[in-house]
Formats: structure tokens, C-alpha cells, sequence
């Protein structure tokens, strides 16, 4: 007789943990792809979208053959107090059958902490990753418009393997803090407060965008960011939603507050540009701004919070990151470094402020797993709760996050800047896609006709100039297309003007 499932496996848990990986990775491509690619002016619309394909591209290949069990293996101790539970052992997680073992995480499996899973390794591993990969691509709106592709790759590859392994391990890996008491539902310290912190040390290291991009706040599609940030906003079902790891009570309870504090933070920006912003205007963009923020403050407590918590907390957290983006965003350091997206004030700021206030607003009666046969219930309890030291715990995380990802990043860059410019050379910012890609995401159609038509009078001219000379070898007209006759081409739009059809 055959059976279609292992005796572990449980089909609804591995059915939700699928779909919760397949709603992240849609928030990395298409939804960062587009939202970015929307946000950016048009010229660089294409390098958006190749740098997010190969960031997600490049974390998955290191993945599965070293970084997934530097974040969830084995602990790797290299030396007292926190080197001695800071990162896991690389290795790979693919090959021998090892995708249909059961899922495990050594520190956590058989603690006490959670119950063992019900799906395979490859749902886990594949799960864990869309968060990993993400996490780079978040960052990526702080260097868009200027940083190098060639040093992009393998500085996602470095990163991922230095920077969000240890991010991972320590929290969520069975790791030092961890095992201190510290907490972080889905990825506010690890994922948004890295970003923020890396990002912002990318863009200084780096240098600003041209005076002009930085001049212009207008995206080149408004739609786009919308269809991006929807992606995002639904997505982040799957984000928080798939992390108790078990299609129950608590993962219902994680989705409805995710989206509680997304809808108080969007309203709350919202209201605070109607009545105190520069314009005393809502816009859109600035409802986008409080979506995410309330999106990342609830991810690293969506689990341990009730839904008043949830709407105190994007209340909360939308107020701090809008003062920070107004008032903030004018002194040093921030005014002196070009945060191309803000990234470090609605990931980092907002992930900051999430992973606070879940030590104040983390409630004993939001059961994470429930206990039986005299295990006690999984809960957590904040401040209000009467438990203040989680709210010192969760500082000191996340002044360690801050530190290590800071310093790593930058000695990171420095190597990869060693090997291959950083940023692109001004002639090359100045034209954008057209320059690095040979590719423009809106071409203009008259130019795509004139240039097609100056190819195609091109053609003849060198195969007529080849049957007179008998054959190949003689000589023949340009085999590449040219502008017509009186026409420039532009360097901010690059179109071809000049001249009448």
C-alpha cells in the first residue's frame, strides 16, 4: 500500500507554510520590483528591476548550500559568551534526500519551546529563505540610482552570509539572545532593522544619487507603487501569518493584527501630512509610507499582541517614523546621507519601534502553542504585563543588530569596492538604463520607428554594397542603428529630439 504523506506530516501545516512562502516571495518579485521600479525616476526603472532579480536569485544558490544552516543549524562556538552561540555551522541542505527529512531546528527542536514541526525540511528551508531574500532587496531602495550592479551580486552574496545568518541565528535560530528571553515574531530586528541599518551605511559608503534625481520626488508611475504596495500589504499575510509554523489559532490571530496596525498607521501618517505636514496635503505616497511603517512595527510582535496592541502600536509607531522623516531627516547624520527610498526611517526607525514596543504590549493571554499534560502554554509577557526587563531585553538585541550589521556592511563594501567600482561613473548615471543595460522600461515609440527604419536603410545599404563587391567581404553601410539626421539624443530622457519625422 502507498502512502502520500510521511507519518510526520501534517497536509494543512505544510499547505499554509507553502503559501505563506509563496505570498512573501510575491512581496519580493514582483511587489519590491515594481514598488521601487515605480518610485524611481523612469531612466533607472530597469536596473531596479534586474538588481531585485538577482538579489533573490544569488540568496536562494547560497541558501541552500551553505547560509540556511548558518541561521537554523547547528551552533557553530567559536569562542565565550555570545561567539559562543552567534552563528550556526555552514553547510548544505540539499542533496541525499535531505529536502524529505522532517524539519528541524536543532536549539529549538524538543526545548519546550514549540512543537515539532509537521512539514518537511524543504518547506522550512524554502520558507526561511523568501525572508532572507528579502531582506537585501529592502535595503536596495537605499542605493538605487547610483550602485554598481557587478558590485551588487556579490555584495548580496557577502551580506547574506555575514550579516543575516548572524541576524538569524541569534533570534530566531535558537541563538545568545534567544536563549536570553528576546523576542521577534517575524522579522522586525532581523529583517527591518537590519535593512535600515545596512542601508543607511550603504549610502553613505556609496555617495548620494546626481544633484537632479535627488532634486526630483516624483515617481515615474503611481500606479505601479500602488500595485506594489498592495502586493506588499497582502503579502505580509504570508509573513507574519506563516511564522507560529502551524495553520492555528495564533497564526488567525498574527494575520488580523498585521492588518490592524497596517490600516491605524496608514490613516495616522495620513492625518498627521492633512494638518502638519510642509503641503498640509494627504497624498498618496505618504499613505504608502504609513502602511509599510505599520506593516514592519507589528512584524516582530503580530503573534504576542492582542488587537488593541496592534492599533496602539501602528498608532504609535506611524506618529515616531513621520516626526523622524520630517524633523529628523534635517540633522546629522541623516541629512548628509541620500536614502534613496527612506528605508532607514521605515524599516529601521519603524522596526526599532516595533521591537520596543513589544516588550511593553506583548499579552500572556495571546497564546503562541498551547500546553498540555502539565506543559505550560506558550505566551510572552510585556511591560504592562508586568514585565519591564523584556523591554531591556529587547534593546539590547537590537543595539547589537544595529552595531554588528553597521560595522560588517561597511568592511563589506570596502572589500567588494576593492574588485569592482561601486557606483556607476557620472556618464553612466547620467543615461541610466540606456548606459548599463541597453534597455529602457518606456521606450518611445517614434524613436523605436526612427531607429528601426535608420537599421533597416542601413541593412540594404551594406547587403547591396555586398553583392556588388560579389560577395562578403566588401564593403557596406553601418550595421548599427544611428538617430536621423538633426536629431540629439537626450541625456536626462534619452529619447531622441530634434528634427521632424
Amino acid at each position: 500500500m502507498l502512502h502520500p504523506y510521511p507519518t510526520y506530516l501534517n497536509a494543512g501545516d505544510n499547505t499554509w507554510q507553502l503559501v505563506s512562502a509563496t505570498l512573501v516571495g510575491l512581496m519580493s518579485i514582483p511587489g519590491i520590483a515594481v514598488l521601487y521600479g515605480g518610485l524611481v525616476q523612469k531612466r533607472w526603472a530597469v536596473n531596479t528591476l534586474l538588481m531585485t532579480f538577482t538579489g533573490f536569485s544569488v540568496v536562494l544558490v547560497a541558501w541552500v548550500l551553505w547560509t540556511y544552516d548558518m541561521g537554523f543549524g547547528t551552533p557553530w562556538h567559536v569562542g565565550p559568551g555570545i561567539l559562543n552561540s552567534m552563528v550556526g555551522i555552514p553547510g548544505q541542505v540539499v542533496g541525499h534526500g535531505m529536502e524529505q527529512n522532517q524539519a528541524n531546528i536543532p536549539l529549538l527542536s524538543g526545548a519546550g519551546l514549540m512543537p515539532q514541526f509537521r512539514f518537511p525540511q524543504s518547506t522550512l528551508v524554502y520558507f526561511q529563505f523568501v525572508f532572507a531574500a528579502i531582506t537585501p532587496l529592502l535595503f536596495m531602495g537605499s542605493v538605487l540610482g547610483r550602485m554598481n550592479l557587478k558590485a551588487w551580486v556579490p555584495f548580496v552574496l557577502l551580506w547574506s552570509t555575514f550579516v543575516y545568518s548572524v541576524n538569524a541565528f541569534l533570534i530566531w535560530g535558537g541563538g545568545y539572545w534567544a536563549g536570553k528571553g528576546a523576542i521577534d515574531w517575524s522579522g522586525g530586528y532581523v529583517i527591518h532593522l537590519a535593512a535600515g541599518t545596512s542601508g543607511f551605511v550603504a549610502a553613505a559608503v556609496i555617495g548620494p544619487r546626481l544633484k537632479r534625481d535627488r532634486e526630483i520626488a516624483a515617481p515615474n508611475n503611481l500606479m505601479f507603487v500602488a500595485v506594489g504596495a498592495g502586493l506588499l500589504w497582502l503579502g505580509w499575510n504570508g509573513f507574519n501569518g506563516g511564522d507560529p509554523y502551524f495553520a492555528g489559532a495564533n497564526a488567525s490571530t498574527a494575520v488580523i493584527n498585521t492588518n490592524l496596525c497596517a490600516a491605524a498607521a496608514l490613516l495616522t501618517w495620513v492625518l498627521w501630512d492633512m494638518f502638519a505636514g510642509p503641503q498640509k496635503k494627504p497624498t498618496f505616497l505618504g499613505g504608502v509610507n504609513g502602511m509599510i511603517v505599520g506593516l514592519v512595527a507589528i512584524t516582530p510582535a503580530a503573534g504576542f499582541v492582542d488587537g488593541t496592541g496592534a492599533l496602539l502600536m501602528g498608532l504609535i509607531s506611524s506618529s515616531i517614523v513621520w516626526l523622524a522623516w520630517n524633523k529628523l531627516s534635517k540633522v546629522r547624520p541623516f541629512s548628509k546621507v541620500d536614502d534613496a527610498m527612506g528605508v532607514v526611517y521605515t524599516h529601521g526607525i519603524a522596526g526599532l519601534t516595533g521591537g520596543l514596543l513589544v516588550g511593553f504590549f506583548a499579552n500572556p493571554d495571546v497564546i503562541v502553542y498551547i500546553g498540555s499534560g502539565g506543559t505550560s502554554s506558550v505566551s510572552y509577557r510585556g511591560l504592562i504585563y508586568g514585565h519591564p526587563w523584556l523591554v531591556m531585553l529587547q534593546l539590547m538585541t537590537a543595539l547589537t543588530i544595529i552595531g554588528w550589521d553597521a560595522i560588517v556592511t561597511f568592511i563589506l563594501l570596502k572589500i567588494v569596492g576593492v574588485f569592482v567600482p561601486l557606483r556607476y561613473t557620472d556618464e553612466e548615471l547620467e543615461l541610466g538604463d540606456v548606459a548599463v543595460h541597453d534597455e529602457e522600461v518606456y521606450p518611445d515609440e517614434r524613436v523605436l520607428e526612427r531607429v528601426g527604419r535608420a537599421g533597416a536603410l542601413a541593412s540594404a545599404s551594406k547587403a547591396t554594397s555586398i553583392h556588388s563587391a560579389g560577395g562578403a567581404g566588401g564593403g557596406g553601410g553601418p550595421d548599427v542603428a544611428l538617430p536621423p539626421t538633426g536629431m540629439t539624443a537626450s541625456t536626462d530622457e534619452t529619447t531622441w529630439e530634434g528634427g521632424g519625422r
